[in-house]
């Protein structure tokens, strides 16, 4: 029986895409966004988490605590996506 040895190799152009430099600015400006209204949303429930604590409300403390908690967290991610992604494209790149 023969054996197959398939070599697959891609390189991708970053140049190559007509368009690709409005597809960058587009990215740019979606993760602006998603990184301003994450952060707005841990501003809020961290001041609605103050406010309910103070107030001695702690069903309104565990829900902005919560809001906080995962608005903090969906700001993380977003600021540190591109850095996570180049991290495992160059990891993939060196693995063999």
């Amino acid at each position: 029986m023969p054996r197959l040895v398939l070599a697959v190799s891609a390189h991708p152009n970053p140049n190559g895409l007509p368009g690709s430099n409005v597809l960058q600015q587009l990215v740019d400006g979606a993760e602006a966004w998603a990184l301003a209204i994450a952060l707005l949303g841990a501003f809020i429930g961290a001041g609605l988490w103050a406010v309910a604590s103070h107030t001695h409300n702690h069903q309104y403390a565990a829900r902005g605590r919560m809001a906080a908690l995962i608005s903090a967290a969906a700001a993380l991610v977003v600021g540190a996506g591109p850095g996570l992604i180049n991290f495992f494209q160059h990891l993939g790149s060196t693995a063999r």
